[in-house]
This record gives structure tokens, sequence and C-alpha cells, in this order.
């Protein structure tokens, strides 16, 4: 079994920019020349996560409803009163997602359903670079 790894670099506006990077990882796969086995993506953030949805507008604006109503910026969080970088429910969002994904690949290609999609999450309250990290396993 080989074990391949590499990046993807973003750059991200924070408040839960969402990112498709399905074209990304398949073109990592692609490149990489192995036919079956699994794609890892995971991002070395605690303010961020991967998942899949289908990408696109009205998806994502009720993915971002659902984490205003269950971890709104505006609440009182103990992160922030301890470090006042104002980012407590970007935390609490990210470790509701997790930090990563894994898909299977068959015949050279992610055995994503017909509207999935893998995506990624920035939920910081800033910009940021990323850098997220996809391994593959297989042969």
């Amino acid at each position: 079994m080989t074990v391949e790894t590499y990046q993807i670099k973003l750059k991200t506006q924070g408040d839960a920019d969402a990112h498709n990077i399905t074209e990304s990882v398949a073109g990592i796969l692609n490149g990489s020349h192995l036919m079956n086995g699994l794609a890892t993506v995971f991002c070395p953030s605690a303010t961020s996560s991967v998942t899949t949805i289908e990408f696109e507008e009205g998806c994502v604006t009720d993915m971002r409803r659902l984490f205003d109503e269950i971890a709104h910026p505006n609440r009182p969080y103990a992160h922030n009163a301890r470090w006042g970088d104002g980012n407590g429910h970007s935390h609490v969002r990210a470790a509701m997602l997790g930090p990563s994904i894994t898909v299977p690949f068959v015949n050279g290609r992610l055995t994503l359903g017909t509207w999935q999609q893998i995506i990624y999450l920035d939920f910081d309250n800033r910009p940021r670079q990323r850098e997220l990290v996809v391994q593959l396993m297989g042969e």
C-alpha cells in the first residue's frame, strides 16, 4: 500500500466562509496514479472543518443559518473571556463538524454521490491563510 501526502492552500474570509474543494482533491488523486483506496482531507485548525454537502447557494445559506442558531457569535463564550479573541463560537462550530473527512476512491475516482461535494468551512472571525492536508492511501 502507498501513502502520499499533499496540501491545498486557501485564502479564507472567516465567518463560515465555505469553499468547494472537490476539484482540488480530485486533481490530487488524478495526479497520484493511485486507483483504489482512501482520500482523507484534514484541516489542522481548531476553527475550521471539512464535510460534504450539495455546494449550492441555498444549502450553504441554510447551513450558515443553522450555525448561527446553534452557536451564535454574540453569545457569551468562556473561551472569549479567557483569551479575548472573540472566536469562541468558531471553536464550537468546528468541533461539531470535525477536522477531517475520508472518501473512498475506486478506479481513480472519488466515490461521492451525484450532488455531494467536499467543502471546507472556515468559522474563524477573520481572514486566514489555510493549508489543508490531503493524504491518499491505496494502490
